[in-house]
Order: structure tokens, then C-alpha cells, then sequence
């Protein structure tokens, strides 16, 4: 799931260019972006946002292939922004979906603890799989050969998508225009600064031209977005209580971003109920009652516009 760093892009890098067999559906932070391959009869969507957005996902897909019927889904991760549309697509077409390699088991079991949607509080529809996705493999998506590449950090699981011949890199969550995906291993006390810091060396190396983000506009700029996500990264694993402050941040934004409004005292009661929200409280804020972490953290979102408090109710702002 998505964390954000600011909402005005640090650079002013062009529009980049696609093959003629690409499209990307740019979604709000509720939804991951969907990138649509078309080659003849082989069609194939990348990631499929957020479960309440997944009829607009269906609508969008249906429209851009003009009767075709989708082939096949490709998730880069499996948290509940980048996966929560599989379901419906899969009623709807029956694609062969692939998903990483290690989250298979908890997948065919459908161990939503293991899958992170108990933990964050969030929904997704079970769906199911037919293949999964390894390092070093390669993919042929719209007539162009793409390499997986592993992508540890934001989610241990997580993997991109890299097109040599054009430089072209799908980088789920581990690289944005401005930041990354909060990192979840860091707030259960497991490694996850180190091996970001190696994702983002390795994305330097893969000397993309363009990146489509998980989240966020396509970009060109790429060594000056490592370089800004290394700033950002060093700045968070300097005191792991800020990865931990970010995260919650986010995880109401994203909560609000469902909801649209909550009652303050229902917005409580949700972060209560949320595993990995109490983990978080116990583990980096010990001392406070998970009223006034609420409380801490609605008013830093309102500060920076993210939500407005009326009254009893905190209302997302766009």
C-alpha cells in the first residue's frame, strides 16, 4: 500500500514515450496505477488497484480493449492498492494471473494475517493464481521482453518489471518520482532499510530511461529520483520512529481516502482494531493511548492539508 512524500512533483521531466502496445491507467493514491499491454490476442494488466475502485477498473480495462477479453494479471506485490481488483477481473475474463513467488502459500490459503489486509485494517477480495514471478525471470508483455527483478524493502515480497531494449522499469512501490512505499518490515523490527537501499543501487544500475511508477506520474529524471529516495531513505533509517510516524500518517490517509469521512471516535476505534497499528503504538509510541496517536496524527494531516477536521468528523482532502 502506498505512502506519499509531498504532492508536487520535484522535477519537470517529460511526458516519456510508450510503445505503441502500452498504456497506463494513472489512478488516485487509493489505487496503484495499471499498466495495459495489447498485443493481438495477448493482453495483460499490471497491478489492479484498490477492491472499492475495482469496478472502475473493470470499466477502464473493458474500454481500452474494445471487446478483447484480458488474458492475463500481473501483480508487482500483493498489499490490498496493487491487488484489490484481481477478484473482479477474474469474474469478469478469467485471466491467468501471476503473483510473486513467495506469497503463493499464503495466497492458496488465503491467510489475510500473512497477506497484511488484517493487519492494515484494509479490504481485498480473495482471488486466485496460476503462476508466480521470480527473480531473473522474463516476461514477454506487449511484444517486448521484460525481466523481473526482485525488489525487497517496501514489501519483502515485492518485484518490478524492466524492459531493457527500450529502459522502460514498472516499479511498483520501491521507486516513486518523489519517495517510496513506507517500510513495513522496519516497523515489526525486521530488516527492510538495508535491503531498500539495495533496491534503489539496483534500479541505478538497471540505468532505466523511464519509470512508471506504482503510484504517480510516468517520469524520465531517474538518477535525480534515486537520488531523492536515498535522501529520504537515509533520513527515515537515521530513527526508525520515523518510519514508524510515517506509516501511520499513511495509513489513515489511506483509510480517509476509502471512507471519505470518519467520526474521530470511529477513526480511533479502527486503528485499535488494526494488528499492525497496535504493534506500531507498542513497539515506537509506548506511552501514548492510541486516542491521542490518532489525535497526533490528525492534526500533522491537517497541517499539511491532507484531511480537515469538522467537528466530530476528519474529512479527506484531496
Amino acid at each position: 500500500m502506498a505512502g506519499r512524500r509531498g504532492g508536487i512533483p520535484l522535477s519537470a521531466s517529460p511526458v516519456p514515450q510508450l510503445p505503441p502496445s502500452m498504456r497506463v491507467f494513472e489512478r488516485g493514491w487509493l489505487s496503484a496505477n495499471n499498466i495495459l499491454f495489447v498485443d493481438g490476442d495477448d493482453t495483460v494488466l499490471v497491478d489492479t488497484g484498490y477492491v472499492t475502485h475495482a469496478p472502475q477498473t473493470v470499466a477502464l480495462v473493458a474500454a481500452a480493449l474494445q471487446g478483447r477479453p484480458l488474458a492475463r494479471v500481473i501483480n508487482t506485490h500483493l498489499h490490498s492498492d496493487h491487488c484489490g481488483g484481481n477478484a473482479a477481473l477474474q469474474a469478469r475474463w478469467q485471466p491467468r494471473t501471476a503473483i510473486p513467488a513467495a506469497e503463493a502459500a499464503a495466497v492458496a490459503a488465503w491467510d489475510t494475517e500473512a497477506l497484511s489486509y488484517n493487519a492494515t485494517g484494509q479490504q481485498c477480495d480473495r482471488f486466485t493464481f496460476d503462476s508466480v514471478l521470480n527473480d531473473g525471470d522474463t516476461l514477454r508483455l506487449g511484444g517486448i521482453d521484460w525481466q523481473v527483478v526482485a525488489a525487497p524493502g517496501h514489501d519483502p515480497h515485492a518485484v518490478m518489471l524492466f524492459a531493457p531494449a527500450g529502459r522502460i522499469l514498472v516499479s511498483g512501490d520501491a521507486l516513486w518520482e518523489n519517495g517510496f512505499g513506507v517500510i513495513f518490515p522496519e516497523l515489526d523490527g525486521e530488516s527492510g532499510f538495508a535491503e531498500q537501499a539495495a533496491v534503489l543501487e539496483r534500479i541505478a544500475q538497471l540505468d532505466a530511461r523511464s519509470v512508471i511508477p506504482g503510484h504517480g506520474r510516468m517520469f524520465t529524471d531517474v538518477a535525480a529520483a534515486v537520488e531523492r529516495a536515498q535522501g529520504r531513505l537515509a533520513y527515515l533509517s537515521a530513527d526508525p520512529a520515523r518510519n514508524a510516524s510515517h506509516a501511520v500518517k499513511v495509513l489513515v490517509k489511506f483509510k480517509l481516502l476509502e471512507q471519505q469521512r470518519m467520526a474521530q471516535d470511529a477513526l480511533v476505534a479502527w486503528m485499535e482494531a488494526a494488528p499492525l497499528m497496535v504493534r506500531i503504538r507498542q513497539r515506537f509510541m509506548p506511552g501514548l493511548e492510541m486516542a491521542e496517536v490518532c489525535a497526533q496524527t490528525v492534526r500533522a494531516l491537517a497541517g499539511v492539508k491532507a484531511l480537515a477536521v469538522e467537528g466530530e468528523w476528519v474529512v479527506n482532502r484531496d
